[in-house]
């Protein structure tokens, strides 16, 4: 069945979903001085073992990539993006339940890591699930298109974590924030969560799927067969993932962690100044970390530049990883290379910024790793082979 059977619902279902999984895993960036304050001791050494969970929890995305990888690779996409989003939702809901600091200790922050890597685990399929099942779907002619809907969702998902984080720093006294009002961005995730997952109980299944299943080629071990024959397209797509995460957990959702512990900014101003920089475009990652040393004008230009730069890597590297591969491990394929870049660029870098910045006082580091991942995986880029039909 050619991919343009596939209905303009399941589309826009799928490509919003992404909302979800992005506004989670932002949404802990954004609060990260906050959470470290009420899940631990506050302050840089609170801030840094928040950033280090956030980096230890990423590292359980490729186990779950390879999981529901083999999932959607065996059984279908559809049943693999149910499964993902359920996890997703159950996770979210228990995060607005965990007790605080003050009320259960340390046991509390062990709580919080535990449902991370929880959603972790279950985001790390959802992405890739996603991508593959835009890029089997969408018209030949429309693929870019259509599967930027991804990049473009997830987005408004980070967007939507600013904005509803700001709300509730904003509206709510010290006290309240601390007390209750911290919950509320969870709660509306988890909401959020439950609605996308109703809305995928009437998807189609991809017709690549199809097609493998009446063709008899679906693979009996995915990974297996990864490993076998898509050795170098999981290369490219680790190249390509490395520089999207980079440029996004850096230079996005770590400037607001950035702004309050280098640049002395306020929680409030720096979660606004994060919101609007969601909305807009353009590069320089150096000279936009040194500008937003310089007061809020500077550094909400800085924010916005930085917030250009991840969305338009993002956009063109979703559907150029997921061409990597054929239909057959298609999943599996973006398990082995692009989730495991995530993991690493994307769940290490920010408390790798923070700690070398602590370590070194110079803050432009952040910006110099992002430059020098993108020098490094040029080279794989130009050698890369066009897949334009």
């Amino acid at each position: 069945m050619p991919a343009s059977a596939m209905s303009r619902r399941s589309l826009v279902v799928a490509g919003l979903s992404t909302i979800v999984e992005w506004y989670d895993f932002t949404l802990y960036l954004y609060l990260a001085t906050l959470l470290s304050r009420i899940f631990s001791v506050g302050g840089d050494a609170g801030l840094t073992q928040i950033l280090a969970g956030f980096a230890l929890a990423y590292a359980m995305r490729p186990f779950g990539a390879i999981v529901f990888g083999h999932i959607g690779d065996r059984y279908g996409r559809r049943v693999t993006m149910l499964a993902s989003m359920t996890l997703m939702s159950l996770a979210m809901l228990a995060t607005a339940l965990l007790p605080t600091h003050a009320q259960a200790g340390p046991v509390a922050g062990w709580m919080l890591l535990g449902l991370r890597c929880l959603m972790a685990f279950s985001v790390g399929g959802e992405y890739t699930g996603v991508v593959a099942y835009l890029v089997e779907g969408a018209p030949v002619h429309r693929r870019g298109f259509v599967t930027s809907l991804a990049s473009a969702a997830s987005e408004i998902g980070a967007l939507l974590a600013a904005g509803i984080s700001a709300l509730t720093v904003a509206l709510l006294d010290e006290a309240s924030l601390m007390d209750w009002g911290w919950r509320i961005p969870f709660f509306v995730g988890a909401a959020m969560a439950a609605v996308i997952l109703l809305a995928r109980t009437s998807m189609e299944e991809s017709p690549d799927f199809r097609r493998q299943a009446e063709g008899g080629t679906v693979p009996a071990s995915p990974l297996r067969h990864s490993l076998r024959h898509h050795r170098l397209p999981i290369l490219r797509g680790f190249a390509i993932s490395a520089l999207g995460s980079i440029t996004y957990y850096v230079g996005i959702t770590y400037v607001p962690a950035f702004l309050t512990g280098v640049g002395h900014m306020g929680e409030g101003v720096a979660l606004w100044l994060s919101t609007l920089a969601a909305l807009a475009a353009i590069l320089l990652p150096v000279p936009m970390f040194l500008s937003m040393l310089h007061g809020p004008g500077l550094a909400l230009a800085g924010a916005l530049i930085l917030a250009g730069l991840g969305g338009a890597v993002s956009a063109v590297g979703a559907v150029a990883t997921a061409e990597q591969f054929p239909g057959e491990g298609r999943l599996t394929g973006l398990a082995l290379g692009a989730t495991a870049a995530t993991a690493i660029f994307g769940g290490l870098t920010p408390w790798l910024s923070h700690l070398l910045i602590e370590r070194t006082g110079w803050p432009l580091i952040p910006g110099a790793l992002i430059a020098l991942v993108a020098l490094v995986v040029l080279p794989i880029f130009a050698r890369m082979p066009e897949t334009k039909p």
